[in-house]
């Protein structure tokens, strides 16, 4: 299915690649810069990224610099195979603190890497690193499982190059939380590797164990990614597939009785009974909240666009959490990278989703739609999802409370004006030194799309 996906998602993402005009950026494969010395906290102090908290590194008032240094095998190692997404040993430093060693590698799927290797056959992401940016992950506790940077273990920089506002991450999300939704935190950074200015990035927070211990009362919990309660045929999985979709409690005999009950009692309830069982296992109006917030934006790409492939269907780009103190499910946003280009118009050949929100068309089997044809299914179709479009009263007044709130030109608007100003001279930065990277005149009109975009969206 994940194969499937990414082959569709090659055609889009070749339209909008790194690459400007046709043109391949060199990347010096051995920069003559390795790990610095490790420096040491004064005399019976600690580092400040050993006592600080996430808050500081996601304030959202301050444009944090974060330098990588790998010696020249390293860098050459993972910029040789990118999509190996190998984790090879380096340095982080952050206001004069060096963390070393920690783990760093390159992340994304087929869409990330199309149009930034050298192997022209995007079937098969090889080759070496030819855009100046690609998303990266850092392993804090790379050999110490314990160790934490201002309560962190994994760093996720977003390399946007799909985006040229370099915007999209950061206002989703921030939906999301608004409206209650449990949602990474997003800032950008400036990212800087072995001495060179690399660019704007997206600072994304790891969903992870410290993610729900942070957001739900009872954090402990089993995290399971892309896994949805109820297969395509409306059945639930065996355990060992839901186990298998597991990020957390890996080591603790976990079982996936909770996820597994839950499906089954959408599959067991009959049409009267599906509400009630929805209100005994989530909070409705988180669910609802997500639902608005995820039409509005057009988050196609997510867990409401059915892909198929053979008969088989699935959504992706999501997480879900069972919150074991009040038996719980909680569905968790992920991967906003296509997020609001189809709002006016279905401009992505490959995600926009067909149907409105409770629609159904060809009797709930797959079709094709989309400029490339590509297979889906009306997510309505999924016994679960009907069943949260049975709250009807509950999403037109979320809806409302949406659009006039978090949604309203005057404060995303104002949200948006604070941050751009934030990135502005990073982004001159950035294009004075890599030609890849958005000029002005395209970053400030991808802004203004942005703009427009939730400007139709508030008022359709």
């Amino acid at each position: 299915m994940i194969k499937y996906i990414g082959l569709l998602l090659f055609c889009f993402v070749a339209l909008f690649s790194c690459k400007k005009d046709g043109e391949t950026i060199a990347v010096e494969p051995n920069p003559p810069v390795g790990p610095t010395e490790p420096n040491e906290p004064e005399p019976g102090q600690a580092f400040k990224f050993e006592e600080g908290k996430s808050e500081y590194i996601f304030d959202a008032n301050k444009l944090h610099t974060f330098e990588l240094t790998l010696t020249p095998e390293n860098l050459s190692r993972i910029n040789n195979d990118p999509a190996a997404e190998e984790y090879v040993e380096g340095n982080l430093t952050f206001e004069g603190e060096t963390v070393t060693p920690v783990g760093i590698r390159y992340k994304g799927s087929i869409g990330a890497f199309v149009g930034c290797l050298s192997n022209p056959n995007w079937a098969d992401p090889s080759g070496f690193k030819t855009c100046t940016k690609l998303s990266m992950k850092i392993k804090i506790n790379w050999e110490d499982s314990d160790r934490k940077f201002f309560g962190l273990k994994k760093l996720q920089f977003h390399a946007m190059n799909l985006d040229e506002s370099q915007m999209r991450d950061r206002v989703g999300y921030h939906l999301f939380r608004s409206m209650g939704v449990p949602a990474p935190r997003v800032v950008h950074c400036r990212l800087v590797i072995n001495g060179e200015y690399s660019g704007v990035y997206g600072l994304v927070e790891q969903i992870d164990g410290r993610f729900t211990r942070q957001n739900y009362d009872d954090g402990t919990g089993n995290l399971y990614k892309e896994i949805w309660p109820l297969n395509s045929d409306g059945a639930v999985f065996s355990e060992q597939t839901y186990l298998d979709a597991l990020k957390t409690n890996e080591d603790e005999n976990p079982t996936a009785e909770m996820i597994s009950t839950f499906g089954q009692e959408i599959v067991s309830a009959d049409e009267s009974g599906l509400k009630s069982v929805i209100e005994k296992w989530m909070d409705v109006e988180e669910i609802i909240s997500y639902a608005v917030v995820d039409r509005a934006i057009r988050n196609d790409d997510g867990a409401f666009h059915w892909y198929c492939s053979n008969g088989d269907c699935a959504p992706h780009n999501f997480y879900w959490y069972e919150n074991p103190e009040d038996k719980t499910m909680h569905l968790i946003p992920w991967d906003l990278d296509n997020a609001f280009e189809n709002i006016i118009s279905n401009s992505n050949p490959v995600t926009p989703i067909a149907d409105g929100w409770g629609e159904t068309r060809n009797n709930c089997r797959p079709f094709r739609f989309g400029t490339f044809f590509a297979q889906q299914r009306s997510a309505a179709c999924d016994k679960l999802t009907k069943g949260w479009t049975l709250f009807d009263t509950e999403y037109e007044q979320l809806s409302n409370e949406f659009k006039t709130g978090p949604l309203s030109a005057a404060v995303i608007n104002a949200l948006i004006d604070e941050w751009s100003d934030q990135i502005r001279d990073a982004t001159i930065e950035a294009r004075e030194l890599h030609s890849d990277a958005p000029s002005m005149g395209e970053w400030e009109a991808a802004m203004q799309q942005l703009k427009n975009q939730l400007e139709f969206a508030r008022n359709n």
